[in-house]
């Protein structure tokens, strides 16, 4: 018998980072539905480890039926749907890999922004149709205007970094004002969105946070606005936001994240105000090395006795 620890991976790995787990650990690499209750039933009671992300996850019946499990760690920043108070209650260490794809999510957010704002998927058509720009009504500025951050965590704080090369006026909505954030903060979201141009989705998702973003913050954005989300699909209503969006209630949106994902969002396709991406806002070669080196980094933190380097 293997003397390596064992592992449960339920997220998809590349091939390279799969091949280097498999060296240093007892991997059972279980990314689909039924290779994970296959999983799980066979050989729960010897895992020590997991490995998933936020969207995947960990349920609290995964947790009761794992005895010997002592670390779970999401790749990435989020972790909504880890059963955390199932772990807790258990004293299962659990990390996440907060800080390293910050960049590579800001990047894509403000390629979303301008994007969405200069309608470049539009202008891309119309130029390739043989359009030119003198029967073309002149979008708007990107640089200059409100632009709102709805969660001013690490990654929000990397956005409102980008809008300072914009000469971006930023506001952000958290629960409670950020200590040290030099950014006006609204109590409300509804506030944030009356007074912005632009609103950039880049808050937690999970229960706490669902259909945040509804018609009534839509409205509040106006027809001169327009939307971002890199955080997570159930943060919008997608049914109010293809409505706003068919009625010209809203300017436009950028969506790395959606409700219905891995299936596309049916509501907004067709609609040439909204620019799509498929929930790859934090992937990159640097980003997924970043962030799969510290999955490296809390598993030997933790069974060293050192500690996981980014707790949750």
């Amino acid at each position: 018998m293997s003397g390596l620890v064992p592992l449960l991976i339920l997220n998809r790995q590349m091939k390279a980072h799969l091949a280097q787990l498999s060296q240093a650990y007892d991997v059972t690499y279980a990314p689909t539905p039924a290779e994970r209750k296959a999983a799980i039933e066979a050989g729960g009671g010897r895992f020590r480890a997991v490995l998933t992300i936020g969207t995947v996850g960990l349920t609290g019946a995964e947790i009761d039926a794992m005895p010997a499990l002592e670390l779970i760690c999401t790749m990435g920043v989020g972790y909504e749907s880890v059963d955390l108070a199932a772990a807790r209650a258990r004293g299962i260490a659990l990390a996440n890999g907060a800080g390293t794809n910050d960049n590579c999510v800001a990047d894509h957010a403000f390629g979303l922004l301008i994007a969405a704002v200069r309608g470049l998927l539009r202008l891309d058509r119309l130029c390739r149709e043989g359009a030119w720009r003198d029967g073309i009504a002149s979008p708007p500025n990107v640089s200059g205007k409100r632009l709102g951050i709805l969660g001013l965590g690490t990654i929000g704080e990397k956005i409102a970094r980008r809008a300072a090369g914009f000469d971006m006026e930023v506001g952000y909505h958290n629960r409670r004002p950020r200590e040290g954030a030099a950014h006006r903060y609204f109590d409300s979201l509804h506030a944030l969105a009356a007074w912005c141009d632009f609103l950039v989705v880049a808050t937690p998702g999970g229960e706490g946070t669902r259909h945040l973003v509804d018609a009534a913050v839509l409205d509040a954005l106006g027809p001169q606005g327009f939307l971002v989300n890199i955080a997570r699909g159930s943060v919008v209503d997608t049914e109010a936001l293809a409505a706003a969006l068919r009625e010209g209630r809203l300017g436009g949106a950028g969506l790395d994240v959606y409700e219905s994902e891995p299936k596309p969002p049916a509501p907004l396709i067709g609609l040439d105000n909204v620019v799509l991406t498929p929930h790859l806002a934090g992937w990159s070669p640097e980003a997924n090395e970043a962030t799969f080196q510290r999955f490296l980094a809390n598993a030997a933190g933790h069974f060293s006795g050192r500690g996981v380097v980014s707790p949750i």
